[in-house]
């Protein structure tokens, strides 16, 4: 059976809008790049092909891989003419080889923060420098970048850093292949482009319309303005018009602006009404002297009347390319939305003996680890001629290699994440939403497993707390636990909060990276000691909470009382002050929610 004929236009309309994106990429490569979210695919190699036979003649394309060093990205030491040469021979990099050119990123939504950072220094200054092994080196750079995002979440993308100096953010991945062999722009328009770019003309209108949009929009970033006026002035050189038009900065922001959106646009404030007329504040016969018309030479005050039409135009250009239910979407996690966690597993990172993530070597003995031996030979490269003076033919070429030129690999390695979940079983919690917190236990438990990580389960209720699930990483064990677990007495807190503590200490002494989660009421009527007492035994509580915030423990305290105050009188709320914690009001809290608040609590990398 054949596609409907509206989704067909949908797909060919998505493919003109990237096709269109490639062609102002390719008349100003300032624009600084491209966030390609899309999957390996023929949609994604007709795209790169397209970029390719729009840009100029002899553009070089340099493709980066995702585990590209300081060395080779920047420059450094050429360690075989070193050798050969006896003295320190410099190579350029690769940002440097890819000068009037692009840089493609692979597996960018997996970018290390460091790399995504010299690659944005090298795009604000245009140029790349590096001061390493002795030497000092500075070469220009001016590129655009093709950034290739083949993340499945909003928490696997390209680092904000990068993204932030990315003109256009495109998705193919609703674009058949079909739809992708068309093409809407050729070499001679966009190669006249590039030579009519140059000549543009830019009005304060303009500006002023984009710099409202981009408010109106939630676009905190100043950066993205000045994409979008040069976006603008691409649009117009493609055009062959020498100035800006209206269809230009709605172009701009199609592209820059909509994907950048964060809120839904608000209407522009009503003047005060306080505020006291021009006319009415002066004498009557100022008035009568004054003349009745604007005088027709007098551009400016139409071109303010001109600027709310123009406004309203370029805004909903922008909110018609906005996809349906997005802003709703970022409004909803904007609040939960974190660093990517890299490699699976949230556990902190710490340094490890002999195996691990490479992380780079350092000086060191032999006895200390493993030889790194393409470092002992770079540290020791720069000194040949030297330590070669007054050698016998034959031992003139060796290398010479002393003590001090030892290099030791470092490694780190990921921890596992322990969750130790602390769970209200009180009577309060029990008579009104013990089999919903259960519920939503279940779910993180599910995510917990998921992602390898190990979950223990700490119960309190009537005078103390107890450890009813050591770690573990049985998912059918953690859920009879889970099932099984009786409600009814008072509310010791404190108890469960130490009892916690304890057993994150235990998880620490494995060397592993513990993550508490409380969910409670917060309603704590038992202290430390077994007594009642309300006000004693929140104070045992809050002091409880205090040793979790002192030792360094990951922590996400999440409220399930029924009915809820104001932000931040809530008990609970004041126990995740207390604890340093994430707080989470269940009640506004979908399982999606709580589950990424959790990854979120993690130790981060």
């Amino acid at each position: 059976m054949t596609r409907p004929r509206e989704q067909d236009a949908a797909q060919e309309a998505a493919w003109a809008f990237a096709s269109q994106a490639a062609a102002l990429f390719a008349v100003d490569p300032r624009l600084g790049g491209v966030a390609l979210h899309a999957a390996a695919g023929p949609v994604r190699d007709a795209w790169m092909d397209l970029l390719r036979s729009l840009a100029p003649p002899k553009a070089p394309f340099r493709r980066a891989p995702l585990s590209i060093g300081d060395e080779r990205l920047l420059g450094g030491l050429d360690l075989p003419a070193t050798l050969r040469a006896g003295r320190p021979v410099a190579q350029t990099g690769l940002m440097a080889e890819a000068h009037g050119g692009y840089l493609v990123l692979a597996m960018a939504e997996r970018l290390t923060t460091g790399t995504a950072a010299r690659i944005a220094s090298a795009l604000d200054s245009g140029e790349v420098s590096a001061e390493r092994e002795g030497l000092s080196l500075r070469a220009p750079a001016r590129f655009g970048v093709v950034a290739l995002d083949e993340g499945q979440g909003d928490d696997e993308r390209p680092p904000a850093a990068l993204l932030d100096r990315l003109a256009f953010h495109l998705d193919l991945n609703e674009i058949g292949h079909g739809c992708a062999r068309k093409q809407f722009v050729t070499e001679n328009v966009v190669a006249d482009a590039r030579d009519r770019l140059a000549g543009v003309q830019v009005d304060d209108k303009a500006i002023e319309a984009l710099v409202t949009v981009a408010a109106r929009l939630g676009v905190e970033s100043l950066r993205a303005i000045s994409l979008a006026l040069r976006a603008a002035c691409a649009a117009c050189a493609l055009r062959g018009a020498q100035a800006l038009e209206e269809e230009d900065i709605m172009s701009a922001a199609r592209f820059v602006l909509a994907p950048r959106a964060t809120m839904f646009p608000t209407s522009e404030p009503a003047p005060e009404e306080d505020e006291p007329d021009e006319s009415e504040s002066k004498p009557e016969d100022e008035q009568d002297r004054q003349p009745p018309e604007t005088p027709p030479d007098n551009n400016q005050p139409q071109d303010n009347q001109d600027l709310p039409d123009l406004t309203d135009l370029v805004l909903a250009a922008a909110l018609a390319a906005i996809p349906p239910g997005l802003l709703a979407q970022l409004q909803a996690g904007r609040a939960m939305r974190v660093k990517s966690e890299r490699g699976g597993k949230s556990g902190a990172h710490a340094p490890a003996g002999k195996r691990g993530r490479p992380i780079g070597a350092r000086q060191g003995q032999l006895r200390e680890g493993r030889l790194g031996l393409v470092d002992t030979l770079r540290a020791a490269a720069p000194w040949q001629r030297m330590r070669r003076k007054g050698l016998e033919d034959e031992a003139a070429r060796r290398v010479v290699v002393h003590p001090e030129d030892f290099r030791i690999k470092r490694f780190k390695q990921r921890r596992e994440t322990s969750a130790i979940f602390v769970v209200d079983a009180s009577g309060s919690s029990a008579m009104q939403r013990l089999a919903e917190v259960k519920g939503a236990i279940e779910l993180l438990l599910v995510d917990c497993y998921a992602r390898r990580d190990s979950v223990a389960l700490v119960a309190f209720r009537g005078k103390s707390a107890e450890v009813v699930l050591p770690p573990t990483r049985s998912l059918a064990r953690a859920k009879r636990v889970l099932a099984g677990l009786p409600g009814g007495g008072g509310t010791p807190i404190a108890a469960g909060i130490e009892t916690a503590l304890a057993l994150a200490d235990t998880v620490r002494r494995k060397g592993q990276t513990p993550l508490v989660v409380l969910m409670t009421d917060g309603r704590a009527n038992v202290g430390r000691t077994g007594a009642p007492g309300r006000a004693a035994a929140f104070e045992d509580a809050m002091q409880a909470g205090r040793q979790v915030r002192a030792a360094g423990i990951a922590t996400l305290a999440i409220d399930t009382a029924p009915t809820l105050g104001p932000a931040g009188t809530a008990p609970t709320a004041k126990l995740g002050e207390a604890m340093n914690a994430r707080y989470i009001r269940l009640p506004y809290a979908n399982a999606a929610l709580v589950s990424q608040a959790v990854r979120a609590a993690a130790p981060s990398p």
